[in-house]
């Protein structure tokens, strides 16, 4: 059996997580409910309870696929109903891409992050996987039996490759290592200063209050992501879109407030800003 039969021939399986744990996500995930409204999909519908409804249903459909493509008898119904789904996928998101550049797509439920190319990468693997899974020749398990070594590093590989892909990368991995690197090097918007208890809460209410958040509002686009302290400023983590049109792309947005500040101590607090490309890190903008 060739590489590319063993590919086709599990694509059921691959297929069937990938639609699996998206489905599972818009169906009981708890974040669909609050998501929906700020998706394309909201927009489209002109109600953010009806697109809550779409999602849920949608999540539905992507079980059942993913169901149907792990049980026997195996047929090409399945794949094919999973291609036409992933079609499906590209032309949403072409439409959300010109509509709504800013907003989520709501793909896989996860927090809100803006529409990338990501998204149009999952739904083409949906589509690409679908065909293949149509044309599998032999059942995913009597494939995975005859060379199950192969088997599972294609598995494997796939699975990281989707992990990648996902939605949320920057919860999944890049923050973290993000945050290694600053508190190897330092922080770009850190200083040295006293270290307060002061609630994340409050620190996020005088920062909506500040000039500093007036100026750059306009390219958030989330709720808190993220935080964290260094060296006596508190690090604060929006998702953002900066630029208008075909050439907006998605940031990160992160202010750094004088942890020891509140309503309490002061009107006007001391705060960075740095926007970032979502995808590089590179700087976009940045002001005191």
């Amino acid at each position: 059996m060739s590489a590319l039969a063993l590919v086709r021939d599990l694509a059921p399986l691959v297929l069937a997580g990938m639609l699996g744990s998206a489905g599972a996500g818009k169906l009981i995930g708890r974040g669909t409910a609050r998501q929906a409204p700020r998706t394309a999909l909201a927009r489209l519908l002109r109600d953010g309870g009806r697109a809550a409804l779409a999602h849920r249903a949608l999540g539905a459909v992507e079980l059942l696929l993913a169901a149907a493509l792990l049980a026997p008898p195996p047929g090409p119904l399945p794949g094919a109903a999973a291609a036409f789904l992933g079609a499906g996928f590209l032309g949403y998101l072409g439409y959300a891409r010109a509509a709504a550049p800013g907003s989520s797509c709501g793909c896989t439920a996860r927090p809100d992050t803006p529409l990338t190319w990501r998204a149009f990468v999952r739904a083409a693997a949906v589509l690409a996987g679908g065909a293949a899974a149509a044309l599998a020749q032999q059942p995913w398990w009597t494939a995975a039996a005859r060379r199950p070594a192969a088997a599972a590093c294609l598995v494997l590989a796939a699975a990281a490759a989707l992990t990648a892909l996902s939605a949320d990368p920057d919860r999944r991995w890049r923050t973290p290592l993000r945050r290694l690197r600053l508190r190897i090097t330092g922080h770009p918007l850190a200083a040295t200063r006293a270290r307060t208890a002061v609630p994340v809460a409050a620190t996020v209410e005088l920062l909506e209050r500040s000039r500093a958040w007036q100026s750059v509002s306009r390219v958030v686009r989330s709720a808190l992501l993220d935080h964290w302290d260094d060296g006596g400023w508190r690090i604060l983590q929006f998702a953002g879109v900066y630029g208008g049109g075909p050439a907006a792309r998605p940031v990160l947005v992160l202010f750094a407030v004088d942890a020891g500040a509140s309503l309490d101590t002061v009107r006007e607090p001391a705060v960075r800003v740095s926007v970032i490309d979502a995808d590089s890190g590179a700087p976009v903008m940045a002001t005191a």
